[in-house]
Parts: C-alpha cells; structure tokens; sequence
C-alpha cells in the first residue's frame, strides 16, 4: 500500500551515486583528454579547453541535478583555465625569451595550462625593500615587450613577492608596487596597460626556505604569466 513511498527514498541516493560516479569517470576522461593534447604539435591543442569545460561542466551538471546552475559554473572554470592555446608564436616567444635570459637566472617555462612562465629572481629584479627595477630586468622586459607587440591576443599576469623580511604590513603592499613597476615599464615600451593584470602575494609563497639569506633571495622575485585564450566563435 505504501510500498512505493517506502522505496522511493532508497532508490534516489543509488542514482544521485551512480550520477557522481558517471560524473567523475567523465572528468576523469576529459582531463586525459586534454593531457594528451599536450603532446600535439605546436597549436594543434586549439578548442580542447572548451570540450574539457563543458564536457565536465554537462557531467558536474548531472551528478548535482543542474542545481542553481552548478554544472555550468564549474565546467565555465575548468574551461577557463585549460583553454589557452599555446600556438606557434608562443612558442617562438618562449623560444626567444629563453636566449634573453640565458644566463641570468631567469626560468622560463610553459605551464600546465598553457602559460608562458618567466621567473625572474632578485639577482635580476629587485632588491631588498626595493620596487625599483634592476637594469638586469629591464633588457629581459624590453625583449619581452617587443613580442608582445607582435601578439595583440595575449594577456599578461604580473604577481610580485617579497621574501619573510618585515611584517605583511610592509611586505604586502611592497609585493604590490613591484608588479606594478613591471607593467608600468611594459606600458611605456608601447604595450596597452588593459592587456596586464598585476598582484602582489607578499610572503605568502615562498619558494625556497626564508632561513637563509640564498632562500630569500629565490623568493624575492617576480613572476610574469603569459598566455593567449582561446577565440571564441
């Protein structure tokens, strides 16, 4: 008689499982989908950070029952951050920027998600307790902007660090104007300052340890992400 009311609820945590389930094998296929992208020749990766957002975001979307648009708010993130192309004029700018800083060290690296990755440390950038930049940095930054110009779709992220010397007080806003000297230096080389986000961590991301003065000096430094998204349409 009221059999059907008693096994309803059973049943509906089975399927919301069986749905996360599907869900994260999805993901998880998207996601090797994209990794063997990464093996394609130079810009043959175009349109496969779109598949993988959607294709995770219309999975997400089901395991949650599309609530309050869930699955589209992920997959529009995952497909955010895998839909940069890393194209043939990437490549010759990572190319060109790794005869720039060769011998400074500067790292130059292509990231996960596409980005070109300048690391640059305080022997070329910055001092102590200084946001004013190093001549070193200046003939890595000029080479720098004169491929940017030659590549009006990218964008640049500029984020500055400071090693543990001094409080957040004065270590956060510090971090701050050093990427701003970057970009300030970028724009007045002719390229437009809508094109440049910049931050500043502070010491919130060490990359070596703080206890030595070798330690500080690694993160004492600034990072500088390029990338060109994806063109819709």
């Amino acid at each position: 008689m009221h059999t059907a009311s008693l096994t309803t609820p059973s049943t509906q945590p089975t399927r919301a499982r069986r749905l996360g389930a599907r869900a994260v094998l999805l993901v998880v296929a998207a996601s090797a989908a994209l990794a063997g992208c990464e093996n394609l020749s130079t810009g043959q990766n175009t349109g496969v950070g779109a598949a993988t957002g959607a294709l995770a975001g219309a999975a997400i979307g089901a395991a949650t029952g599309n609530k309050a648009g869930t699955g589209a708010l992920v997959g529009a993130a995952i497909g955010a951050v895998a839909g940069n192309v890393w194209s043939r004029r990437m490549e010759e700018q990572r190319q060109a920027m790794e005869r720039a800083t060769a011998g400074t060290g500067v790292e130059v690296t292509r990231t996960e998600n596409n980005e070109l990755k300048l690391n640059v440390p305080s022997d070329v950038s910055f001092d102590t307790n200084r946001a004013d930049i190093k001549p070193e940095l200046r003939n890595v930054l000029d080479q720098f902007a004169q491929g940017l110009k030659s590549q009006p779709n990218t964008l640049v992220r500029v984020i500055g660090h400071t090693d543990s010397t001094g409080s957040d007080a004065v270590n956060n806003p510090l971090s701050e104007r050093r990427a701003e000297s970057v970009r300030s230096y970028l724009v007045d080389r002719g390229v437009a300052g809508s094109r440049i986000e910049t931050a500043g961590r502070g010491s919130r991301e060490p990359i070596a340890s703080n206890a030595t003065a070798e330690g500080k000096a690694k993160n004492r430094r600034v990072e500088i992400f390029l990338r060109e998204p994806q063109q819709q349409g």
